[in-house]
């Protein structure tokens, strides 16, 4: 098992405990990561993404995609054969899987679409205007001084 001394990022940022908690996550979980069914992660534009999941043999209504606490989960359960199949090789693996993949804050699923033995999920950014960058004027102390000074004349008693 690998670990990381996260010290030095501790000391020189404020806020990114969760990078590091992701990070021990992610090591911890990186040992014997499946690798049924393949996929791919892509970006599609600026803050868009798609991932696709090879998922042959499943039809739409064997899959499910959720999304629960910043994680979004792909299972699939194939409905048992009614009628019993004699294979002579049998290379197309219909077994059940679960795929979790961590979402970062602000991203959200804006679809799912089953088509050619592929899922494809999207997912879009969507940052708040209360977190997108703005600028700050700044205000000269002269002219504070004199809105002040003017505060106090208007509100002079009158002899």
């Amino acid at each position: 098992m690998r670990t990381f001394d996260f010290a030095p990022l501790h000391r020189a940022t404020v806020g990114f405990d969760q990078i590091a908690d992701l990070m021990d996550r992610i090591m911890a979980n990186d040992v014997g990561q499946p690798s049924y069914p393949p996929y791919n992660i892509e970006k599609t534009a600026a803050d868009a993404y798609r991932i696709s999941i090879a998922v042959a043999g499943f039809a739409e209504n064997d899959l499910s995609v959720e999304v629960k606490e910043h994680q979004l989960v792909v299972s699939a359960r194939k409905a048992e054969d009614e009628g019993e199949r004699t294979y002579l090789h049998r290379g197309i693996a219909t077994r059940a899987f679960e795929r979790r993949f961590t979402l970062a804050d602000h991203v959200r699923v804006t679809g799912a679409t089953h088509e050619n033995g592929m899922l494809h999920i999207d997912l879009k950014r969507e940052v708040p205007d209360a977190l997108k960058p703005r600028r700050i004027e700044i205000a000269s102390t002269r002219s504070t001084t004199r809105e002040v000074l003017e505060a106090e004349v208007d509100t002079a008693p009158v002899n």
